[in-house]
């Protein structure tokens, strides 16, 4: 019988992927479900440890193969989405797999797990102040900067349908809120 799955999902530069880290490296019993993506490689980021990079080409042809939990094409040719291998690799060895997907994939992924799975929204404080974090972040074009904010005002419209939606004004007060959710989630029966 799988263990349990954690879901988090975000609009673009609410901070989600340094929340992650933050639990990942509490002492929770949880591992990370390497997603798998057909965008550019960022800096800092590795193959195989911050996403599968696939070529557009590739990810169509592992839908093809029915290899995905879930995918979503988020922008024009730029697929991400869970590999059903991740979690059936995460649960043999005993553990819960924390998976980060964007809001459509976390919504289905949470309709096909039910009460076995905790689903996660991290909100921006505003609009505004998500707009400033993708700025600063300096790896998106303004064109895409743009794409990213409309996309997120989607988004946010969505929260309603994850388990919880924690704000992240302050990231370490957004951070405990995650911890104890989770914990609450991981302990029950």
């Amino acid at each position: 019988m799988p263990e349990k799955l954690i879901i988090i999902s975000a609009p673009s530069g609410a901070g989600k992927t340094t929340i992650i880290k933050e639990i990942l490296n509490s002492g929770i019993d949880l591992e990370f479900s390497i997603s798998a993506c057909s965008r550019k490689i960022r800096a800092g980021e590795q193959n195989a440890v911050d996403y599968y990079f696939l070529s557009a080409e590739e990810f169509r042809k592992k839908i093809e193969n029915n290899e995905f939990l879930e995918w979503e094409e988020v922008y024009k040719d730029h697929y991400y989405g869970t590999l059903l291998s991740e979690l059936t690799r995460i649960w043999e060895k005993g553990s819960n797999v924390l998976v980060e997907a964007d809001v459509y994939g976390g919504i289905n992924i949470k309709n096909k797990y039910g009460d076995k799975a905790l689903s996660i929204f991290i909100r921006p404080p505003s609009i505004e102040k998500l707009e400033e974090r993708l700025l600063k972040r300096s790896t998106d074009s303004k064109e895409s900067i743009q794409t990213r904010v409309a996309k997120a005002k989607e988004e946010i419209d969505n929260a309603g349908k994850f388990d919880v939606v924690v704000v992240n004004e302050d990231l370490s007060k957004a951070v405990e809120e995650s911890k104890n959710v989770i914990l609450k989630f991981i302990n029950s029966d």
